[in-house]
């Protein structure tokens, strides 16, 4: 059954993707300065976003009898669009620290755009990752609307 291999992969890529996303944001967190304390309760709730994201990839996951990935590493094709952008996420002002998570963003969409793009997808799994690109679009806007506020 060709759903059985291909949707475990694709979920466990993006599940990837999510606890990259979670790191990302945790070591933005860590890069603020006080002055950007407002980013943080932002930064926190796209951590939870991605927490919710995973268990809902993983409860799919599950259900296909497959082993959920737990790691941030991997060479799945989708998960290196993350990894590209993971290395950057540095910097000490608000505007490199917005433009690495916009970066980040941009990384999580193109993912899931090539998990859409993957044959084989049940209904049910093609619904769930187009739900989850929805929000994590979003989340990019938001990010992207706060970065272009900020003066250079």
């Amino acid at each position: 059954m060709e759903n059985t291999k291909v949707n475990p992969e694709t979920l466990n890529d993006l599940i990837q993707i999510n606890n990259d996303r979670i790191a990302g944001y945790e070591k933005a967190i860590q890069e603020l300065s006080p002055e950007d304390s407002d980013l943080k309760d932002l930064f926190v709730k796209m951590v939870a976003e991605s927490h919710k994201n995973k268990l809902a990839l993983a409860t799919a996951v599950q259900g296909t009898g497959t082993e959920m990935e737990t790691g941030t590493t991997t060479s799945g094709k989708i998960y290196r669009a993350w990894m590209d952008v993971k290395a950057v996420f540095t910097g000490h002002d608000r505007k490199t620290i917005l433009n690495n998570c916009e970066a980040g963003e941009d990384a999580a969409q193109r993912a899931y755009k090539s998990a859409l793009e993957e044959e084989g997808l049940s209904a049910d799994t093609r619904s769930l990752i187009t739900e989850q690109k929805s929000e994590l679009r979003a989340s990019h806007d938001q990010i992207k609307g706060l970065r272009d506020q900020t003066p250079s």
